[in-house]
């Protein structure tokens, strides 16, 4: 592209020296509970013949795209907490906007899939073995790759289309569109039009899918009364909650306050995926009873 820019100065969260010091040591222990949270869920689902249902099929695969997804971000924004010199190249910034859509949409789509999971085998159980056959399963998981894929593709080729010839200093902690557009020597106003269409769609339509689900669920599930039904589906609900939030504030509306974003993608970037095992194994009596079998046998 017509860009001169080759490299790029992130922000980062904080430039006090004292603020990224503690910066540093908390976030290095958040991504060390992301990895081994969804690591150790990960070794007790492929390990234990007792987790063989779908739902934890795909649970297994969401830990995954979790460790992924905050590796993106994570190792970089530690090594900026520590340097004076936060730089990132032309390459390297493509490279993590698109990794950073690949695994967040992904997530969006295998969140869903569980969501529909949890609607068969609750509200359609006796044809729940045949609608999700270890075929659909794979099926499914594969297109939520696919259209992770396909979304970040097209967030990374409209980017790298642009030209950026000054300032190079992105105000956030990794590289991501919104700020990238700001930076751009070009009117944007109708690529940002086209980039939030592209993101809000996904989001809106796989929320609206989740909300239409769980109320299907809870509905049905109202006889056996409200507590029990909210704990039957309360830690995907709290996930959804928890991821959604954020990336729909984010990503369906113009950026106009970067220190507000970045502030916000801390939630569905480090702190989501750190949650995730904590509330899929405390609200789930199978996943402990494994991890117990799983200890006692080391």
């Amino acid at each position: 592209n017509a860009s001169s820019v080759k490299e790029f100065i992130l922000l980062g969260l904080s430039e006090d020296p004292g603020v990224q010091k503690i910066c540093f040591v908390l976030f290095l222990f958040f991504y060390m509970l992301i990895v081994a949270g969804n690591l150790l869920i990960i070794i007790t689902v492929t390990s234990s013949q007792p987790l063989t249902s779908p739902m934890y099929f795909f649970l297994c695969y969401l830990s995954f795209v979790d460790i992924c997804y905050s590796s993106i971000t994570a190792p970089k924004m530690l090594a900026d907490f520590l340097v004076g010199n936060k730089t990132i190249s032309f390459v390297g910034c493509m490279a993590q906007l698109f990794g950073v859509h690949f695994f967040g949409c992904t997530e969006i789509f295998i969140l869903t899939v569980m969501a529909y999971d949890r609607y068969l085998a609750i509200c359609r159980p006796l044809h729940y073995t045949t609608l999700m056959s270890r075929r659909v399963c794979g099926r499914m998981v594969i297109g939520s790759w696919v259209g992770g894929f396909m979304h970040s593709i097209v967030q990374t080729l409209l980017t790298t289309q642009l030209p950026f010839c000054g300032p190079d200093k992105i105000d956030h902690y990794f590289c991501d569109v919104h700020p990238l557009l700001q930076l751009a020597c070009m009117d944007t106003y109708a690529m940002g039009i086209v980039i939030v269409a592209n993101s809000g769609m996904i989001t809106l339509s796989s929320f609206f899918i989740l909300v239409m689900s769980y109320v299907v669920i809870l509905v049905s599930l109202k006889r056996i009364g409200w507590h029990k039904a909210l704990s039957t589906c309360g830690s995907h609900i709290t996930v959804v909650i928890l991821f959604f939030g954020p990336c729909t504030f984010i990503y369906i509306r113009p950026s106009s306050n970067l220190l507000e974003d970045k502030s916000i993608a801390v939630f569905y970037t480090v702190i989501t995926p750190m949650l995730n095992p904590l509330i899929y194994t405390l609200r789930n009596k199978e996943v402990k009873s494994a991890m117990r079998k799983l200890w006692s046998r080391k």
